[in-house]
């Protein structure tokens, strides 16, 4: 086991003041780059090797299950044990095995499953259509989740709401069917995970004592983003001790559109009068001209604790400001820098990144990438556990786990097709609700008694009977089986693989998926399948992020809080883009879109570029633009200032170069004679998959085609790079 020496060794003196504090609450202000994680880690192995706590007797809070993961294995590394009993995991995971020991509480049992937002809006419009009998178009199922979803953020339920407007008092209607159909289904969403648990240790004094006595020491990372339930939660838990050690920034609080509340760490001072707060100003990240430019845009905002970020890395190259003529022109000046760049071994690939303000400024730097031929990675694109087919698979193996869970049940009845159609279904849920039971119930019963009388007959109801039949028996093999196999003969007896195997590029690619969730079971054997639904739940976007492809990075500034790269690219640093035009008249939004750009520009650790465009099309419509207030805020002996020489299109190319040793093929496309595209067409993408052509445009020798596909949305593509075919309709 290693000395209690080497636990400080490294530390600075800030950091070594943190990991050795006394008991009682702590609040570190980490400036980014700062060291937190190493200081987060090394407290609680301080906290076990040193003060002899047990580690079943912490417990840690992080905000991804990729930083938790990394922290325990990090510790267990410095301790030289294994720590099965320390408490590490999201609020979300946290609070979940929370709500599943006390279950007897609470209005659900501990089989519950976690619904989704595609789920969350399924409940919801069939709320606003069904149960109040209203107009989606007026009272759109999204902006009342928001709604709701915010309440619940807040410790707001249905109860305690006052409505003082008419759309309020349809927002608590909603709520509150909402939430009978949720425990109905034996659900909760995501918000509720939190919401049950505060209000569980707000309303029970038993249990609320049963936790604070379970754990000596909580520790919160990331403290800035949590919004009200997830500050009550932690308050309430370290009430007995006082315990509570937080490490944040007020700077880097990016997520106030879903609920953050970078003014909790200003409550934790009044709440614990007694605080002590360490600032940790040493940056191991950036240069020094990107954290004094970093300084000059958040200094410009109040209720902050001011820090004197300052590094070692002095200097350092100076901040390059591009103007572009337009998107494409803003996208070819990123590829081009970094090909060259990489090229003269400046950079590897993998250490680049683009940053944007809307996940719609990808496309044209990904039009660009493609059009090059050099690969890049793309966060907040389709996520796996997104994607339809895995959304099935998924809703498979929650329906065998819970068959109360009727949108689980609706997705998949008739998928593949059974003949099983909507009418079908209408009656079997007026049959079901007869009986005060549930749809998959229902086809229970008509699988166990044959001849049990139902409105339901010839072979929709032998297709619903050998439905039920199917789930009966994997609901008695999950008892037996690992979570591999029974997935395997899900899959096998649904007939689920033949389904997507349609012979095309796109089938082979969902089958693909499949069989990688297929292999991704094979690691949970020896857990239950309810304990499996859940972790794929609580998976972040960024945990997603794969750490092996050796390309740049696209994404936007809200996927890249704590990451890091060599070279980044700011884009789209307008006014109205960037800070965003629903900021310019509200001064908490403005905060906010300061907050994220200097989180933006503090992802770097040596190059930083600057872009902004003289002209952007949005909806279509050319505008010309300003550039943003952040880059004014900036010293201008910190920066280098350049334009598009043409300043009319997009540059000369100049020589690109694959990752790697050899040169990119260069070849100028072939334009077009007239437009190949009209509105109405069927068309096939290579990438997007089949949608419909809604306009097409002649621009500059090319075609823009505007394309709604069925899963990727609306696109905007330039025909000469597309690669779109044209489908061609079977005469009759």
């Amino acid at each position: 086991m290693p000395e209690v020496a080497n636990l400080l060794e490294g530390l600075n003196d800030a950091q070594r003041k943190a990991v050795e504090a006394p008991d009682g609450p702590v609040l570190v202000l980490a400036g980014p780059g700062s060291g937190k994680t190493r200081v987060l880690t090394r407290r609680i192995a301080w906290l076990i090797q040193e003060r002899g706590v047990a580690p079943w007797r912490i417990m840690a809070v992080t905000f991804t299950n990729k930083a938790a993961k990394e922290m325990k294995h990090r510790i267990e590394q410095m301790l030289g044990q294994d720590l099965r009993g320390l408490s590490m995991g999201t609020f979300h995971a946290t609070c979940a095995r929370i709500l599943r020991k006390e279950a007897a509480h609470l209005p659900f049992n501990r089989d519950y499953v976690i619904y989704d937002t595609a789920d969350q809006r399924a409940v919801m419009k069939e709320v606003i259509s069904g149960d109040l009998a209203l107009d989606e178009k007026r009272y759109s199922p999204e902006k009342v989740l928001h709604r709701v979803s915010s309440m619940k953020n807040d410790l707001i339920t249905p109860q305690d709401f006052r409505p003082d407007s008419y759309f309020d008092e349809i927002v608590q209607r909603a709520y509150e069917a909402y939430n009978r159909r949720l425990i109905a289904n034996n659900a909760v969403d995501f918000d509720d995970i939190l919401l049950y648990t505060a209000l569980l240790l707000r309303g029970s004094r038993e249990v609320c004592l049963k936790y604070q006595n379970a754990y000596d020491h909580i520790l919160v990372d990331e403290f800035q983003d949590t919004n009200a339930a997830q500050y009550e939660i932690v308050n309430t838990l370290a009430g007995l001790r006082n315990n509570l050690f937080c490490v944040g920034d007020e700077d880097q609080s990016i997520y106030r559109w879903r609920g953050a509340d970078y003014k909790n760490v200003l409550r934790l001072r009044t709440d614990f009068p007694d605080l002590t707060t360490i600032l940790l100003e040493q940056n191991y990240r950036s240069t020094q001209i990107i954290l004094d430019a970093s300084r000059a845009v958040i200094d410009k905002n109040t209720f902050r604790t001011p820090k004197k970020l300052f590094t070692e890395h002095t200097g350092g190259p100076e901040i390059i400001v591009y103007e572009a003529y337009d998107e494409r022109d803003e996208a070819q000046f990123v590829v081009d820098t970094i090909a060259t760049m990489v090229a003269r071994r400046e950079v590897e690939p993998g250490e680049c990144a683009v940053m944007y303000r809307t996940n719609a400024q990808s496309r044209a730097l990904e039009e660009t990438f493609v059009r090059e031929g050099l690969p890049y990675r793309l966060v907040g694109a389709t996520r796996f556990y997104t994607r339809k087919e895995i959304k099935d698979v998924l809703a498979y193996l929650r329906l065998v786990h819970n068959p109360d869970d009727t949108i689980s049940f609706a997705r998949i009845v008739n998928t593949p097709p059974r003949g099983i159609g909507d009418k079908t279904l209408a009656t079997l849920e007026m049959w079901a609700g007869s009986g005060s039971i549930t749809p998959c119930e229902a086809t229970f019963r008509l699988a166990e008694f044959p001849d049990i009388s139902t409105p339901i007959t010839g072979k929709a109801r032998s297709a619903l009977a050998g439905f039920g039949n199917m789930l009966a028996g994997w609901r008695s093999a999950q008892e037996t089986l690992p979570l591999g196999r029974l997935l395997q003969l899900i899959l096998d007896e649904a007939g689920y693989i033949q389904y997507l195997d349609d012979g095309t590029d796109q089938g082979e690619e969902r089958v693909q998926n499949v069989t990688e969730l297929l292999n991704l079971t094979q690691q949970y054997e020896e857990i239950r399948l309810a304990e499996f639904l859940e972790e794929v739940a609580l998976i972040s976007e960024v945990d997603n992020l794969t750490e092996d492809a050796n390309a740049p990075t696209l994404l936007t500034l809200h996927a890249a809080k704590g990451l890091e790269f060599d070279v980044v690219f700011l884009v789209g640093l307008e006014e109205g883009v960037l800070p965003h035009s629903r900021s310019l008249d509200d001064a908490e939004e403005m905060a906010e879109e300061r907050r994220l750009m200097y989180v933006g520009m503090t992802r770097a650790r040596k190059n930083l570029f600057m872009i902004y465009t003289f002209q952007r099309t949005v909806w279509g419509e050319s505008s010309l633009n300003v550039r943003s207030r952040f880059i004014e805020d900036i010293p201008a002996n910190l920066i280098s200032t350049t334009r598009a020489s043409h300043m009319g299109g997009i540059a000369p190319k100049q020589q690109q170069f694959i990752w790697g040793s050899k040169p990119a093929r260069i070849t100028e496309p072939a334009r077009p004679q007239e437009q190949q595209f009209r509105a109405g067409q069927r068309v096939s993408h290579p990438r997007f998959g089949e949608g419909i052509v809604i306009e097409s445009r002649a621009i500059n020798n090319d075609e823009e085609v505007s394309v709604v596909f069925e899963e990727a949305g609306l696109k905007r593509l330039m025909a000469s790079f597309a690669n779109m075919q044209v489908i061609k309709e079977n005469k009759k």
